[in-house]
């Protein structure tokens, strides 16, 4: 690769010094560049999500009803694939409010990327950021150790809860969802499976860094499915890359920045498994990473 007049190149540039995830590379930042931009983004709309919920049902006016399980916005059916997958096997009847609203989901996310659902809009990604903060810092103590699993758990769970809702007829999962218990709660008030959802948070708090979502959520693959087609992606710049690898230290789903900086064959981040979360645009002080638009880019 050559490096171009005025820019660093990904090999050949001196790699700058860092101490530990979440410092600062010794490297300047780029001009205008804001660290938690897109979180505070992101933040802010997965909240006024929660809030528009809340509102609805609180003074009863027809904005977006429902929860996050199923829902009505602007009169127009949606529904998590997930939970209408269980819907129809155990009931075995196939409703058309449900195909609206799974088709209605199906192209929101392929518009803004699929498992996009998960860092922008799940409430339990929320809290579980929280609880990843305290899991680095008890980390950083010595006081717990991180445990990982293997990821295709989530696609073992996926298969599971659909057979279960034909054997059962019942939407086993859905009472286990902490996406749906965190959503109800927020519109009809606590129940006492938010113990539950704290269970999940302990866990991650005290043994499994982001262990729920990583690695054993289901209602993520449905989601990833519909990245794949999704044209919106995270960018990469490998000329401005220098390597400093502060955004694996980040990412949710750290292999696939692992992948895609190491092969350096693409400008974008192309696995499906990537929330668009934006936290290593954030943390990227060469801003080498950013949103873009991938088959359109050109024609834009």
């Amino acid at each position: 690769m050559k490096a171009k007049t005025g820019k660093r190149n990904t090999h050949s540039a001196k790699v700058p010094t860092y101490k530990g995830a979440g410092l600062r590379c010794e490297n300047s930042p780029q001009p205008g560049h804001r660290n938690n931009k897109w979180r505070i983004i992101r933040w802010s709309v997965l909240l006024f999500i929660q809030l528009l919920f809340f509102g609805s049902f609180f003074f009863d006016v027809q904005i977006l009803e429902g929860t996050l399980s199923g829902s009505r916005l602007l009169g127009f059916h949606q529904i998590d694939p997930l939970a209408a997958a269980q819907l129809i096997l155990a009931s075995k009847i196939i409703m058309v409010n449900l195909i609206i609203g799974v088709v209605t989901i199906f192209i929101v996310y392929l518009l803004f990327g699929g498992r996009s659902f998960c860092s922008w809009i799940c409430p339990y990604h929320w809290l579980a950021e929280w609880g990843e903060t305290i899991h680095l810092v008890l980390k950083k103590k010595k006081i717990v150790r991180n445990h990982t699993f293997d990821p295709k758990i989530r696609y073992y769970f996926y298969v599971i809860f659909l057979g279960l809702a034909v054997i059962t007829g019942y939407t086993v999962f859905e009472t286990i969802n902490p996406v749906g218990i965190i959503s109800r709660a927020v519109v009809y008030g606590p129940s006492l499976m938010l113990l539950w959802v704290l269970v999940l948070l302990l866990f991650e708090i005290f043994y499994s860094r982001r262990g729920w979502c990583r690695y054993f959520c289901p209602m993520g693959v449905s989601y990833q499915l519909i990245g794949l087609l999704s044209p919106l992606r995270i960018k990469y710049d490998k000329e401005k890359c220098s390597n400093c690898k502060r955004c694996q230290s980040v990412c949710l789903v750290p292999q696939v920045l692992t992948k895609c900086v190491n092969d350096g064959q693409s400008d974008y981040v192309d696995s499906s498994l990537c929330t668009r979360c934006g936290m290593c645009v954030d943390i990227c002080d060469d801003e080498a990473l950013g949103y873009g638009l991938k088959y359109l880019d050109k024609l834009i």
